[in-house]
């Protein structure tokens, strides 16, 4: 039986510590980003990728185009991230959690501490200011896909 005053370990406690610290992009720079990606029409190169790190909160919504690759499993596939954003020329990849406080940082920091190690000068990590909530806040169900109104309308827990 396990002692009830034993602390678990947090889910990052088993990678290496973030080395890099990845600056910072602001929410209305990645809206005008993803709207002059629509305004250039499909089959035009686009050289940025938004990536959401939530896993058990991944709902209400995500920012439009983005991919959901939960923090807990990121750091192991940093590698396959890497050749997938070099093979299609992104050169940003940027990345939020609920707030851009703990797993978005994180796992943007883990990103570019790879990038530094293979030598990758032309993409760059950076790190969603305000994450989800962020831009929530400031853009409502706008440039989402999936937005559920409920879910970002109750109060918090």
């Amino acid at each position: 039986m396990a002692d009830a005053t034993q602390k678990e370990e947090p889910w990052w406690a088993s990678f290496p510590e973030p080395k890099a610290a990845c600056e910072r992009i602001e929410a209305s720079t990645v809206k005008d980003m993803i709207l002059a990606d629509k305004d250039s029409g499909k089959g035009a190169a686009r050289d940025f990728l938004l990536v959401d790190v939530r896993r058990t909160d991944y709902e209400g919504g995500t920012i439009a185009t983005s991919i959901n690759l939960p923090a807990q499993s990121f750091y192991q596939t940093r590698p396959v991230t890497y050749q997938l954003c070099k093979q299609a020329g992104i050169k940003k990849i940027i990345f939020y959690c609920g707030s851009s406080n703990g797993r978005g940082p994180r796992s943007a920091n883990w990103m570019q501490d790879y990038l530094n190690e293979v030598g990758e000068q032309d993409i760059q990590a950076l790190i969603l200011t305000g994450g989800i909530k962020g831009w929530v806040k400031t853009y409502d169900g706008d440039l989402m896909d999936f937005y559920d109104e409920k879910v970002w309308k109750q109060p918090p827990s």
